[in-house]
């Protein structure tokens, strides 16, 4: 592994770069919250070659999110569910997006 690839994972959301303690602790969660999280299907950490879990800044940002709303009073089962459903309707605002741009540099139909 070179330099350039160690820095250029250092900027990779997907990249498993945090165990489970490092990631309970920035996420203001436990490990028993996060193996939650994973039961409920929200996020799969990777497991290193010893078999922990590791987890990536976007999963990190996924489990700070569930804690917020639990925090509030949600209970975890909707939270996750919570999370999926906005996750499914950016996606889909996003594509939309990517359509109407298409649809508006298209030249006009002929008229005839």
């Amino acid at each position: 592994m070179t330099a350039d690839n160690t820095y250029d994972r250092l900027d990779d959301d997907d990249y498993p770069a945090y165990t489970m303690g490092r990631a309970a602790e920035m996420t203001g969660t436990t490990p028993a919250f996060l193996r939650a999280l994973g039961e409920h299907r929200l996020i799969t950490p990777l497991r290193s070659e010893g078999g922990h879990r590791r987890y990536s800044r976007y999963q990190l940002r996924i489990a700070t999110r569930a804690r917020d709303l639990v925090d509030q009073g949600t209970p975890i089962e909707a939270a996750c569910r919570i999370i999926v459903l906005e996750d499914q309707l950016e996606e889909a605002q996003r594509i939309n997006a990517r359509y109407r741009r298409a649809a508006e540099a298209a030249p006009p139909p002929n008229a005839t």
